[in-house]
């Protein structure tokens, strides 16, 4: 499900202007946080090679995904204890909307 959800994710990040993931590198929390950036990184930005896709670790931190749109205005969503799954979900929703 999350593949197919990275591939239409593709063509929507004209919407935005960058993506960031920030994650803990151990907690459980974040497990779902770090599958999807193990899992789905390399195919969001092979895709889009131009398409700044940051990545943040740190310890303790609470897994969010932010996207940055225009006039600098920014979105999140919390990611703690998601699914790779969800957490593709979670950006379509980003993508998809407008703040």
């Amino acid at each position: 499900m999350a593949a197919s959800l990275v591939r239409a994710l593709s063509s929507g990040l004209k919407n935005i202007r960058e993506i960031r993931v920030l994650l803990c590198q151990s907690s459980a929390a974040s497990k779902g946080a770090r599958d999807f950036v193990e899992q789905h990184y390399v195919t969001l930005k092979t895709s889009n090679p131009d398409f700044p896709i940051r990545i943040r670790e740190c310890s303790g931190v609470q897994a969010r995904v932010w996207a940055r749109y225009d006039f600098g205005r920014e979105s999140s969503v919390s990611v703690d204890n998601m699914s790779a799954d969800q957490v593709a979900g979670a950006l379509q929703t980003l993508v998809e909307s407008k703040p």
